[in-house]
């Protein structure tokens, strides 16, 4: 067991703290990484807020790149030395979902409480089976993936969930086909991703529909061949008006419960909302049985984009290789490990495609 400094959350709505703890030693089938970058994404936020009602005390981050320190047995894959994105997948490989290539919905539950974070015999909540902001993490195997060492990895951090979330939720969850009609509602991070996904899934349109007028000119430099503004009376009227009909497919990329409820006026017959946002869990919405089924629409449920973290994240980064997939253009801010509250306050106000913490 040795002893990292962590951003460790005591109590909800609450600057983090950087605190001294005790990281336990990688035990069968783990990997410990020293963490080089990790992302700020709205599902920490969410988690600081009580949004997702877990323990505390907590360490949060999820979306992380790093360099393998050591490694427990029956690791393979995965060397010490090593450069690696950091995901929250954490899959058995055991369970009905994992054995069928979906291991982004592993049924095994993970247990943070039971991870190996704690301060002087107290046990620490390992939010997302990562708290990767810390200097050190250890991980399951399965939540890592090797990348090329000339990879930044301020970049490859952002690989580790925003974007394998957003490009696979287009390309995977969606199942996108060439010359259909797609709209992503927000232009953050994930959007932008999304965005990103469908042109390479070969969409006709791709309109990006925000309330921010400045992220709706970066979402055309991300792809988008049209853009709506969400501030704008009944913009799926404005979205059907470009399209010529309903969109395809929608994909939510907010994590807002009335924007969930809107999502289905901007669908075509045959359509599908592919939500990927995520409210908090005290957040409904409604919706029609009758106009769904009238019309043959779908809603689909899309986690970390359907990613198989080995397979895909290689895939990503070839893409990114070839100039064919944006990935420094996401990075809005780079912060210390110290500024981390700023760059958490920052990433609130909406503006922020991906601030990162450069622990280096």
């Amino acid at each position: 067991m040795q002893t990292i400094k962590a951003a460790v959350c005591r109590e909800h709505n609450t600057p983090l703290v950087i605190e001294e703890i005790q990281l336990a030693d990688p035990q069968m089938g783990q990997v410990e990484v020293e963490i080089d970058a990790v992302a700020i994404c709205h599902s920490d936020i969410s988690f600081q807020q009580g949004g997702f009602n877990r323990a505390l005390p907590a360490v949060f981050g999820h979306e992380a790149a790093g360099t393998v320190t050591r490694v427990g047995d029956g690791v393979k894959g995965v060397a010490v030395g090593d450069s690696v994105c950091v995901t929250l997948i954490h899959a058995c490989g055991q369970c009905t979902t994992c054995g069928s290539g979906r291991p982004t919905l592993c049924e095994t539950p993970y247990d943070g409480m039971k991870g190996p974070l704690s301060k002087d015999g107290e046990p620490i909540f390992q939010a997302m089976a990562s708290g990767a902001f810390a200097e050190k993490v250890v991980v399951d195997q399965s939540q890592v993936c090797t990348i090329p060492a000339d990879i930044p990895k301020d970049v490859a951090s952002l690989i580790s969930c925003g974007v394998i979330t957003g490009v696979g939720a287009a390309t995977l969850a969606a199942g996108i086909r060439v010359g259909q009609d797609v709209v992503v509602i927000g232009a953050g991070g994930v959007g932008l991703n999304a965005i990103q996904g469908a042109v390479i899934a070969g969409a006709r349109r791709v309109v990006a529909v925000d309330m921010l007028d400045e992220k709706l000119e970066v979402a055309k430099e991300f792809g988008a061949t049209d853009v709506v503004s969400a501030g704008g009376e009944k913009p799926w009227s404005a979205v059907k008006k470009i399209l010529g009909r309903g969109a395809d497919v929608v994909l939510v990329t907010v994590g807002s419960a009335p924007v969930y409820e809107q999502a289905p006026r901007y669908l075509g017959m045959g359509g599908k909302v592919i939500m990927v946002g995520l409210p908090h869990g005290d957040k409904t919405v409604t919706f029609s049985p009758l106009v769904v089924a009238g019309q043959g629409q779908g809603y689909i449920g899309s986690m970390m984009g359907d990613v198989v973290v080995k397979r895909d994240i290689p895939w990503i980064i070839d893409l990114y290789k070839q100039g064919r997939l944006k990935l420094d253009e996401l990075i809005s801010g780079r912060y210390a490990f110290d500024q981390i509250n700023e760059a958490i306050e920052n990433t609130k106000t909406g503006t922020a495609r991906r601030n990162v913490i450069v622990m280096k």
